[in-house]
């Protein structure tokens, strides 16, 4: 064969593989949240001048959405023909599921009801090039992929929360983040409309709380564990008025959006209690809270109160028409019922046992108030507290202890624990990452969420209707704030919700992530990207301490690494193996694309102090919260501190109310000159360094030394002299019942207990 003929079949080849490569490309399905059953069909449908859609009446509201997403998004106008068909289908038996055939010469469209067709629009929307979600696609066809998917929901209940209380935001931002839940087959929009910072809805027979309740004089400037506390002197706040709410319910029905308001009782309500203080205990003027927490003016049990709040909701019931109203019902302090004649004369007169089951009082009367109304109350596990009301759902914030009582009861139960659930949490251990409540909730933890408690039976399971990611907004005082918290967290608990759990893959949502990230470029939503950031994990490997390095996204890039502290870039040495941990050093890493000087993501650092405890065999009679678990106990000893600024990282550990015991088997008998370790001290969290800590070396008594000091950080060294001992015994008690007069008086104080140092 001559060389003209090679270079002839060498281009033909060329463009066929091209033309296949792309054609792959095309096709590959990376739908969120991934579908239950999805086949791909050979050949594509095209959409062009000439393609029609038809449907009936049944289908309107979906079939209008598609179309307006079509030719809002291009140039193409769609002709009334049956190229896409919405086909009604009895057989498929969940109103949510849908049946989508895309063929080369038609697109079908199957559901039982008009809402699992939306469904179907919303798959079939994320095979359209992004460019259509900005009206920026001006070509005069599209290709969609054959496909079959038949899909339904795994739960009921699939939600997001918005705290407007703290910060409030614009109606054009509330109905873009209805849209966004709307794409991801999120069908509830738990609003949280009052607070003790803020009253945030328009009630006309109470202009009070719109001309006082509404606004605060000065908002808290910092993070509420920063001392002293400052403000910035600025008058804030604003309420949505009844046509603006009733604009948005609509807006949210057309997606198929139900949304619950939040009606806070009977604590989370100052800000009430500042534009009519005789709703309170005690009648005094108080003002609305310029800074975060929990506050001891609540709702007084009183008649008056309730007749107050029968109006609040007589007018919220008007503007809102879904099956549940949430009221609330948790951190609600007992310190001005304690003191008041009328909560207990209540008591009294009632036959109740204490202030407790005042509150289950307080939950049924306003329960069977709604229900008069043909309502169902929805509320935060509190109302647990002294009894459950007889027809309430609740909403298990505080671990998953409230819901498995709940659903065992025969109540149903939607699950939003701290643990997997808040994304105010930080979501990134970088430093430079939007000051956020604390905690700490990654990407990875949220997506492996499965709502269903292994401890309860297949029966009482079915009381679990699903779950909700919570956004509060204590510091997140902008929309783009709000979207970098939810973004792409919300993403994960939408495929959560929707998605087999036994289907999902977590670096294979992570490829689809990464191409959605496009859609959300094109849809102006400000997301967190830490799919190119290395991740650092310490492992023990033939007999060392090493630290491994990763990356969610592999393909083309490549891990370069430094031992010195120095800046990786595209001469630094690239990471094929775990590093040895044999002394101290600052190690940095960062993600390149392959055979390229290009840098993605942020820098990777971190510093490891070498000691005496690295790698030795560790174990802790109590396991740590799952909100707060760090590494584990091998956290403790694996010469990494935690942050200075957050307690909830992978390196601080937190324990709820228990007093725990640490052993650290060092594998041999060596000299012990100091043992030290910190405590977290933030109050405003609930969270208390312990009052003294013990230790004990072999099989001696252990020593106790006092902790008086009273900063945020509590470092604490204590020096041996050169003991000599194989085995170290660390006992922390915890500080106990946090008093009155502080946040979270009367629950349980925190524990957070950071890298323990043995030289």
């Amino acid at each position: 064969m001559d060389a003209k003929k090679v270079a002839i079949l060498f281009l033909l080849c060329f463009i066929f593989l091209g033309c296949k490569e792309k054609t792959a490309l095309e096709i590959e399905p990376k739908i969120i949240p991934i579908p239950q059953n999805q086949t791909v069909g050979e050949g594509s449908f095209v959409i062009n001048q000439s393609t029609g859609i038809q449907y009936s009446n049944t289908f309107k509201t979906s079939a209008e959405f598609l179309i307006a997403f079509i030719e809002g998004g291009s140039t193409i106008r769609l002709k009334d023909s049956n190229d896409i068909e919405f086909i009604l289908d009895t057989t498929i038996e969940n109103d949510e599921g849908y049946a989508l055939k895309i063929q080369p010469n038609k697109i079908e469209i199957r559901a039982k009801k008009d809402r699992g067709a939306f469904y179907a629009v919303q798959t079939l929307r994320q095979l359209f090039p992004e460019r259509f979600e900005n009206e920026s696609y001006f070509k005069d066809e599209v290709i969609i992929p054959s496909l079959t998917i038949k899909d339904q929901p795994q739960f009921s209940y699939r939600g997001m929360h918005l705290d407007v209380g703290r910060h409030m935001y614009s109606v054009e931002f509330i109905k873009k983040y209805i849209d966004a839940l709307a794409m991801l087959k999120m069908n509830t929009f738990h609003w949280h409309l009052t607070e003790d910072q803020g009253w945030r809805i328009e009630i006309k027979k109470y202009p009070k709380l719109q001309e006082v309740a509404a606004f605060r004089d000065e908002t808290l400037v910092g993070h509420y564990s920063d001392q002293p506390h400052q403000f910035d002197g600025k008058k804030y706040g604003g309420f949505y008025t009844q046509d603006q709410i009733k604009d948005i319910v609509a807006y949210a029905e057309e997606r198929f959006v139900t949304i619950i308001p939040e009606i806070e009782m009977p604590g989370h309500s100052q800000a009430a209690i500042a534009a009519y203080p005789e709703l309170g205990c005690t009648g005094e003027q108080v003002k609305v809270a310029n800074k975060w927490g929990v506050f001891e003016d609540i709702y007084c049990t009183k008649d008056d109160t309730f007749k107050f709040l029968e109006d609040v909701l007589d007018e919220v019931l008007e503007l809102f028409p879904s099956k549940y109203v949430h009221i609330g019902g948790d951190e609600a302090p007992k310190t001005r019922w304690k003191a008041c004649e009328n909560c207990q004369a209540l008591i009294k007169s009632e036959g109740l046992k204490d202030e407790h089951e005042l509150q289950n009082y307080f939950i049924t009367r306003i329960e069977k108030y709604l229900n008069s109304k043909g309502r169902q109350i929805i509320g935060w596990d509190e109302i647990l507290e002294g009894g459950l009301a007889p027809n309430a759902t609740v909403m298990s914030w505080r671990g998953i202890n409230g819901a498995v009582e709940a659903a065992k009861s025969g109540h149903n139960v939607v699950m939003t624990p701290t643990s997997h659930c808040y994304f105010d949490y930080y979501q990134s251990d970088n430093e430079d990452e939007p000051t956020a409540i604390g905690g700490f909730l990654t990407l990875e933890k949220v997506y492996g969420f499965n709502p269903i408690p292994e401890v309860l039976t297949d029966e009482e399971a079915k009381y679990v209707l699903g779950a909700q990611g919570n956004i509060w907004t204590e510091y997140m005082p902008t929309e783009d704030q709000v979207e970098y918290m939810a973004f792409p967290r919300l993403l994960a608990m939408s495929e959560v919700l929707w998605s087999n759990f036994e289907q999902k893959i977590y670096d294979d949502f992570v490829l689809r992530l990464e191409n959605f990230h496009k859609r959300l470029d094109a849809l102006d939503i400000n997301y967190a990207n830490h799919l190119y950031e290395v991740d650092g994990e310490i492992i023990k490997e033939e007999g060392e301490t090493k630290l491994a390095l990763n990356t969610l996204i592999k393909d083309g890039k490549i891990i370069r690494v430094t031992l010195n502290g120095d800046e990786p870039n595209y001469e630094s040495r690239v990471y094929t193996k775990p590093i040895v941990l044999d002394t101290s050093r600052t190690i940095k890493a960062a993600v390149f694309k392959y055979n390229s000087k290009e840098k993605l993501g942020k820098t990777f650092m971190q510093s490891i102090n070498y000691h005496k405890a690295i790698g030795a065999k560790i174990s802790i009679n109590k396991a740590p919260h799952k909100a707060y678990s760090g590494s584990g106990a091998e956290g403790l000893v694996n010469g990494i501190n935690g942050s200075d600024s957050r307690f909830g990282d992978k390196e601080w550990l937190g324990f709820w109310g228990e007093d725990i015991i640490v052993e650290i088997d060092l594998g041999e008998e060596k000299k012990i000159n100091s043992i030290e370790t910190r405590f977290y001290n933030g109050n405003g969290q609930w969270i208390y360094a312990p009052k003294e800590v013990l230790f004990a070396f072999d099989n001696e008594q252990y020593q106790s030394f006092k902790l008086n000091d009273e900063s945020l950080l509590i470092n604490f060294k204590s020096d041996f002299s050169g003991k000599r001992a194989k085995k170290i015994y660390v006992k922390v008690q915890n500080f106990g019942t946090i008093p009155e007069g502080k946040q979270g008086a009367g629950n349980k104080a925190w524990t957070f207990i950071d890298e323990i140092i043995i030289n």
